[in-house]
């Protein structure tokens, strides 16, 4: 039988778990990516930079990381060293230190080259976010383009040629959200629109409130190297993973103030949608060409080690 704590937990959406009468944030997570290496960042990167961002989504700021690896025996230690530096880079823009880890080697295809998990323990910085606060008439943000992260891991891992400069959006949020509250904008809902991209969070939030996403397509920012590739796999831009991409729910009036912040970071940052009363816990899809059509959940495996 579940503890009431555990009940609490397991009946949110949130990655992070607000601890110590709301004083502290928690979260874990594992990284398996393949490719290790990818355009704009690598595993070491993208596992700092997913837990901390995981701690900003609870507006929290990244304080202390454990780090584990289990490593294939015979793996590059050159290759280990660049990872390594990489972590170290994100960590230093978080302000986090790694305060505990371990190092496990295994025989030789026992995994798959290099696996990381971290945990993260943050200050609480802003109370009160959350998935199951939205209301009627809130506006619904994009930090930036989406669907880079998923685009370009498929690309490296296919040896796809683009001839572009698209590279994984990974970053780390943190300096995103504290910028946000230091324009004493009132976030309502943060989340970071990982697997299962912008259409997971948003169908997570219409759900967790009881209220209807309306969104406007032509409002989502999508590069065009996205585009293409979408278009050669059939797959969605929204469903597509993003590591350094965060949706925002915030009231109507702070919508301006909030965009102009995010956009001092990127130029590509938008209002999408807004929440209405229309069908509760679905979203919406308005088209430029005037039609509606539901943004359900992604379903199946678009694109397997992504993270």
């Amino acid at each position: 039988m579940r503890s009431t704590i555990s009940d609490d937990i397991l009946s949110k959406s949130e990655d992070a778990a607000v601890i110590e009468e709301g004083k502290l944030a928690f979260t874990t997570d594992s990284f398996t990516v393949s490719p290790l290496f990818f355009p704009g960042g690598d595993i070491g990167k993208l596992a700092v930079c997913g837990t901390c961002n995981d701690l900003a989504m609870m507006g929290a700021k990244p304080k202390y990381l454990t780090c584990s690896v289990i490593i294939e025996e015979g793996f590059s230690t050159d290759e280990l060293e660049k990872i390594v530096q990489s972590m170290k880079e994100e960590l230093d823009i978080n302000g986090a230190i790694v305060v505990s880890g371990d190092t496990k080697v295994v025989p030789r295809g026992s995994v798959d080259k290099l696996f990381i998990n971290t945990t993260g323990i943050g200050t609480i910085e802003q109370k009160g976010i959350s998935a199951s606060a939205l209301e009627e008439g809130m506006s619904i943000l994009v930090s930036r383009d989406v669907g880079t992260h998923g685009a370009t891991i498929f690309a490296a891992r296919e040896g796809i040629s683009l001839e572009s400069s698209l590279q994984t959006d990974c970053a780390s949020l943190y300096p995103q959200i504290k910028a946000l509250m230091d324009a004493d904008i009132h976030i309502i809902a943060l989340r970071d629109a990982t697997r299962g991209g912008v259409a997971s969070v948003l169908n997570e939030w219409a759900k967790s409130s009881g209220v209807c996403i309306e969104v406007e397509e032509e409002k989502i920012p999508v590069q065009e190297e996205v585009k293409g590739i979408c278009e050669l796999l059939g797959f969605e831009a929204v469903n597509l993973a993003n590591e350094g991409t965060f949706l925002l729910a915030i009231a109507k009036e702070d919508e301006v103030k909030a965009l102009e912040v995010l956009r001092s970071t990127h130029e590509t940052s938008a209002c999408i949608g807004t929440v209405t009363m229309l069908y509760k816990g679905k979203v919406i899809l308005n088209s430029s060409w005037g039609t509606k059509r539901f943004l359900d959940l992604p379903t199946g495996e678009l694109l397997p080690r992504i993270c």
